[in-house]
């Protein structure tokens, strides 16, 4: 079902569906009918991912403005703040049904939730990937429900918010707190921890704290059910009438709930809260709580609400990492153990647990951070004990108005952090990895996939067969091809490959492309934080010369007058590219625009923005 609704997703032209909400509820009808053969199912299940993407894309139809809008009045409500450690955005619904997602000045200070307000704004329509397989914003965008994104200069409030809602709440918290570590392990922002930490937790492999899911809830719900048990276990009326562990786990049910709403409700969260709500059922029922099964229904759930899910990183992390760990942790039984084989059998669990969620997340990590922690095993045995059992829960009791509880908090904290540094500080914490395309990370999914669900009876043959996918992958990556020329889509910034690997850029800053700069030194092999070089443009033309080919290019009009005529004359100039708008029908055969790549071997490669996501327009 995902790989359908991915390859609806990856495609790179729209295609036309008739009767397609007939057509999906029709496969849907295949995929649960028990008397169709396996091999029609898994058919139906395929094309139904496919059909109900397509289906569900065309329905919400989100509107995205034509093109940047300068110094434009807005008028709307403020629906959701997300607190940044850098720059706050707030979101706003306005009044012609658009939503806008917007940062504010350093010196204006913060609407609430909830205001009507007039704003001056600069927006910005959202943009296609930058390059092929890479992330497409536009996308995102589409599929969270947001027409623009940009900055306010200036706003004044219509109305003061009135009433109460859960982003209100969120918001009142977060003043009361005054706390990042609150913003992040209890409010669910996830750009409030300061980026220097940010880069030290990841690189000791536990940046997965500050994104609350099945870790967070674990704790959360444990907690809940151990207070409510106790609780309960002193009422004799109740005891005497059913087990106390089955109001326990209603009343932690209903905890969960509330951590989940204030928490954001994003993707991953979502997905561990519907896995709690299985297992607490199971567990009511006196079935199997950990399966396949449970994770499978958690899965279909999720997909149905939004099918896009599948492709950001919060649902390809948190559900590689519970497949890994149910597939091999499932069939284990119940044995009566000394209390030395019990630490050992702590131990032992640690560690595995820690081994297959890395192993089953690799590649995800790989293909949308482009680097692996080499020392995440170290660092989740040494410092998510202290998170689990220090952090968290004065964390937890700050939120609730403990502001001492938070202060102690912080102080632990910033001890962690100083043995995170230790760690992210040793011999090659983390490697590079180059970019993953689309189809190696098919190889390394369905590589896993048929670890786990070929024949449970043969593992042995489950893994070389699983090895074989996964090698392809590999091999895939390893030997395809660095682009050594990159452009944005309105060709404003360009980036060149230089003979040592590392890039030069027509322009070290552009507003307008913020994660481009990003992108494109992650598809060339750099880091993302490497040097940034200038290329030296001689009287306004840059000039990029391979073995294969030359490029010319200008961003400014004069210098594109002078010698554009020669460039289509010259049969030493093969490529033209400009910023500006170029009508040469003698030379258009040597003319690029919109965004693409070139390879060392002279091919060009076009990004697509031909979907129905890139051209909704209000």
């Amino acid at each position: 079902m995902a790989f359908g609704a991915a390859l609806y997703f990856t495609l790179p032209y729209e295609p036309n569906i008739p009767y397609a909400p007939i057509l999906s509820a029709a496969l849907f009808a295949i995929m649960i009918w028990s008397r169709v053969p396996i091999i029609l199912r898994a058919i139906a299940i395929f094309m139904f991912g496919f059909v109900y993407a397509y289906t569900y894309t065309h329905a919400i139809d989100t509107p995205q403005i034509k093109s940047t809008m300068h110094d434009t009045n807005i008028i709307g409500d403020v629906y959701k703040i997300d607190f940044a450690n850098d720059k706050s955005r707030i979101y706003i619904n306005t009044d012609n049904d658009m939503r806008i997602r917007a940062s504010i000045g350093d010196n204006i200070p913060m609407p609430n939730v909830g205001d009507k307000i007039s704003a001056t704004a600069t927006l910005f329509r959202p943009v296609a990937a930058y390059a092929p397989a890479t992330f497409d914003y536009a996308r995102w965008a589409y599929f969270n429900n947001l027409t623009a994104t940009g900055y306010i200069s200036d706003y004044n409030v219509i109305t003061p918010s009135s009433g109460f809602s859960v982003n209100s709440f969120r918001d009142n918290l977060h003043k009361c707190s005054n706390s990042f570590l609150v913003d992040s392990l209890v409010l669910g922002y996830k750009n409030s921890v300061p980026e220097n930490d940010n880069k030290i937790w990841t690189a000791t492999g536990i940046g997965h704290v500050w994104s609350i899911s099945g870790f967070h809830m674990t704790l959360v719900g444990g907690w809940l059910f151990a207070i409510f048990f106790l609780i309960f276990r002193a009422i004799p009326y109740i005891t005497r009438r059913v087990p106390a562990r089955i109001p326990a786990i209603l009343c932690a049910w209903v905890g969960l709930m509330g951590y989940l709403f204030i928490s954001g409700m994003d993707v991953a969260t979502i997905r561990a809260f519907l896995m709690t709500t299985l297992v607490f059922v199971a567990f009511i029922f006196g079935r199997n709580a950990i399966s396949m099964r449970n994770i499978c229904m958690a899965f279909c759930l999720i997909f149905l609400i939004n099918p896009h899910y599948v492709m950001q990183p919060g649902f390809q992390l948190s559900f590689s990492a519970v497949f890994g760990l149910v597939w091999f942790w499932g069939d284990v039984q119940y044995v009566k153990r000394t209390h030395g084989q019990k630490i050992l059998r702590a131990i032992y669990v640690t560690i595995m647990t820690s081994i297959i969620a890395t192993l089953f997340t690799a590649p995800f990590v790989a293909a949308h951070f482009f680097a692996i922690p080499i020392y995440g095993l170290i660092g989740n045995l040494i410092l998510l004990p202290i998170f689990s059992f220090a952090i968290m829960p004065l964390v937890m009791i700050g939120a609730c108005g403990a502001n001492w509880a938070t202060e102690f908090a912080h102080g632990i904290y910033n001890w962690t952090l100083g043995v995170a540094n230790w760690i992210a500080e040793l011999p090659a914490s983390t490697i590079v990895m180059p970019h993953i395309s689309n189809m190696a990370m098919v190889c390394f999914i369905i590589g896993l996939a048929c670890i786990m669900f070929i024949r449970a009876t043969r593992l042995r043959e489950n893994c070389i067969i699983g090895a074989i996918f996964i090698c392809t992958g590999l091999a895939i990556t390893m030997t395809q091809r660095t682009p050594i020329f990159m452009s944005t889509h309105d060709n404003e910034l360009v980036a060149m490959r230089r003979a040592d690997g590392e890039l030069e850029f027509n322009k070290i800053r552009a507003s307008k492309h913020y994660f481009a700069f990003d992108t494109f030194m992650q598809i060339s092999g750099n880091a993302p934080n490497a040097t940034r070089h200038k290329h030296k443009c001689s009287r306004g033309v840059c000039e990029f010369k391979s073995d294969k080919f030359t490029i010319m290019y200008t961003q400014r009009f004069m210098p594109l007058v002078k010698n554009l005529n020669n460039w289509c004359a010259d049969d030493g100039v093969d490529y033209i590219v400009s910023y500006l708008g170029i009508d040469a029908p003698n030379c258009n055969h040597k003319i690029l625009r919109n965004a693409f790549i070139i390879y060392d071997n002279g091919r060009v490669e076009y990004v697509r923005a031909n979907r129905h996501w890139h051209n909704r327009h209000e």
